[in-house]
Formats: structure tokens, sequence, C-alpha cells
């Protein structure tokens, strides 16, 4: 089978599913998606989970065997990471034919540990442990925090999806850390072969977030109006373009050198956030503009649909890259901080998910409670909806 998803792939891009749920762990979706799609990975966080669990009974059946003295967080981590380890199986084929390169799914640690590095080693360990498969990557936010964990979690040969990126600071950090951790398991004598690892810069939210100050600008300075609105729709692709140019500069020095020779595979950037916010713009185009080799595109069902029907595959990221400097600096120099805007974007996104965690685990708490009630009457297990 040839569709536009296997040219993409074809083109040097990793096609990741930005969804999970059991249902189509168990009906065969998942499996037909990985044979038909060119789909080589998974990736969930709290707000993914929060909609699986509110969508349906396919929970109830597991929730109900569940001792009621346990947390709604145990009841939680037991269902995800069931989940997780279910789809690790399904992309196991995936992972042993590309030799570790691909395969993976994403299982998040808890989003209010994002500032705390010992809680995240501690979750994250206690994580791969409970999941046990190879092709699990525990996702650790961008976080200076989140960073130092990012360089234990590696020595310790833990794979990690670095999530909520927005910023080329941020990304540079993180490829440190990663780098630093492989360097510290060489020095201890350990192999860095088959150890992983994902920056998940997030794309569509620069634009939207950086649009929105344009619109505001241009209204209240009707003679700058057609300097800025010529801007809009530009800064995600830019600041991605520079990320990748970081990325690939990063990935070619002498210090990277000594760690591939022994093994190492790089740190590839991961496209998040690439469902098009805004219905002006075409509804692919965050995937189209950033195809290049050794990256990935994590996609919502919808979004990967669109590109499997009308998607254009070329090699988009590393064009124009001395364009995107000069749409940065036309920024700038128009009055708007893309820093300040990536600063407030981790924010946000970090109290996004743990919103989202916090509501899952209030659903979680009324489901366990409706079903204890059924169960009770009639003596039977029992399902209940959110």
């Amino acid at each position: 089978m040839s569709t536009r998803l296997h040219a993409l792939h074809a083109a040097g891009q990793s096609l990741w599913l930005d969804y999970i749920d059991r249902a189509m762990l168990s009906n065969g979706d998942l499996s037909r998606r990985i044979r038909e799609d060119a789909l080589t990975g998974q990736t969930s966080n709290p707000t993914i989970f929060e909609k699986a669990l509110a969508e349906g009974a396919a929970y109830d059946a597991q929730l109900a065997t569940l001792d009621g003295s346990r947390s709604d967080r145990e009841a939680f981590e037991l269902v995800a990471t069931t989940d997780v380890r279910d789809a690790c199986d399904a992309f196991r084929v995936v992972y042993e034919r590309t030799d570790a390169i691909d395969g993976y799914v994403s299982l998040e640690v808890s989003p209010d540990l994002a500032r705390d590095t010992h809680g995240t080693v501690a979750e994250a360990r206690r994580l791969w442990q409970i999941v046990d498969r190879p092709n699990l990557m525990i996702k650790v936010p961008g976080t200076p925090e989140g960073a130092e964990a990012i360089r234990q979690l590696i020595a310790d040969g833990i794979n990690v999806n670095v999530t909520l990126l927005f910023s080329i600071d941020a990304h540079a950090r993180v490829i440190e850390a990663f780098i630093a951790g492989l360097d510290d398991r060489a020095t201890a004598g350990k192999p860095v072969a088959r150890i992983a690892s994902v920056a998940s810069f997030f794309i569509s939210r620069v634009d939207s977030a950086i649009d929105k100050q344009l619109t505001a600008m241009a209204a209240a300075n009707p003679s700058a109006a057609e300097t800025l609105n010529g801007l809009q729709g530009r800064a995600a692709i830019a600041n991605a373009k520079l990320a990748y140019r970081l990325f690939t500069a990063s990935f070619a020095s002498a210090r990277w050198a000594a760690l591939a020779a022994q093994g190492a595979q790089v740190q590839r950037p991961l496209w998040a956030s690439t469902s098009t916010k805004n219905p002006a713009y075409r509804d692919v185009f965050y995937v189209e503009e950033l195809i290049g080799t050794n990256t990935v595109n994590t996609l919502p069902p919808a979004t990967l649909e669109a590109f499997r029907d009308h998607g254009d595959v070329r090699a988009s990221v590393t064009e124009n890259v001395a364009d995107a400097e000069r749409v940065l600096s036309a920024l700038e120099s128009q009055g708007v901080s893309v820093q300040a805007v990536t600063d407030t974007l981790l924010a946000e996104g970090l109290a996004s998910f743990e919103h989202s965690f916090v509501t899952l685990l209030s659903g979680l708490n009324r489901k366990r409670a409706a079903l204890a009630n059924i169960a009770s009457s009639t003596g039977a297990p029992a399902v209940a909806s959110l």
C-alpha cells in the first residue's frame, strides 16, 4: 500500500498518533493503522486520557475490580499503564524492525511534578518498571527542573519524550541534558545504544498566541496593519525551523560523534500541536511545512486523515531558514517578544495538563462511586459512564 502517509514516512518523518484509548487497542484499529498508515508510534497526555475515560464504558470492568481503598490517582495509573503497555506490545514489531529507532509509546509523569526534579525521576523510574516494555517513553516537561531529570533518566537507560518545548533556549537545554546523560552512562561503562529520546517542540500554539497579538496591534495602529498582518501565521514554522537547525548542529559535533560510534541515536525533534487552530490556514499546514529527516510528527486522528487525503510531501524543514530568522527578527522589531510568548505558552501548557489531570481524577472518583453503588445493589460487576 502506498499513500501520502507512506510518502511522508519515506521522506524521513516518523508518524506517531497523538491519541490513545482502550477501544482502538481492543477492536483492531491501532493494529490496522500500524499496517496501513505507516504509523510508528503513539503519544498520550492527561488531556488525552481525560477524553478517553469520559467517552464510554471501556474502562469500567477494570475499575470495578479495583479495591475501594485505592486512591483515584492509583486507579488512573492502573488504566493508563495498562493501555500504554498494550500499545507498546502493538508497536513492538515496529521497534524491532527499526532497531529501536521507532515503535515507541509515551506515558507522562504527573503534571504536578513539572518543577520537581527528584519527584519526576522517582515517578519515571516507577512507571518504567510498571509498564516493563523497552519501547516505552516517559514524558517529562521541558522545564529547567525537567532537564535535570532527563539527564538522570537517560543515564539510567530510560527512554524520554521531552514535552512542552516552545523556545529555542529550552530546546538547547534538553539536547544538552540528553547528551550529558549519555556521557554519564558511557563514563560509567554502560551501553548507550537503543536508548531513545524525542524533543517535542510545540507548533500551532505559537501562531495562535502571536497572531492574536498581531491582530490587536494592527487594529490599534492601522498604518502598520499591512506589515503586522503579513507576519501572521509565520512565527511557528520559523521557530521550528530554527529548532531543527539547532538539532542538526548539535548532533554534528565531535562530542556526539564519540557517542554515535558507541551506537547512540540522536534525540529527534518531534513536532507536536500540529493540528491547525486557525480555519484560515490549510488544515495540514503544520505538517507540510516541517518535513525532514530524523523528525517525528505526532498527529491527532483528524489531522492524520486530512494528510492522507490531500497532504503534499517535500523536504520543507530546511527550506528558507534565513527567512525564518528574518520573520522572528521582524516580530521583535514590531514589539512582539517571542521569548515572552513562549514563556507564557509553557506556563499555560503546564496549567492545562494539570487541570486535565485534576478533572480526570474527579471523573474517576464519580465513576468509581457509581460502579460501587451499582455493584452493591445488584451483587454483580457493573459499568458506569463518567
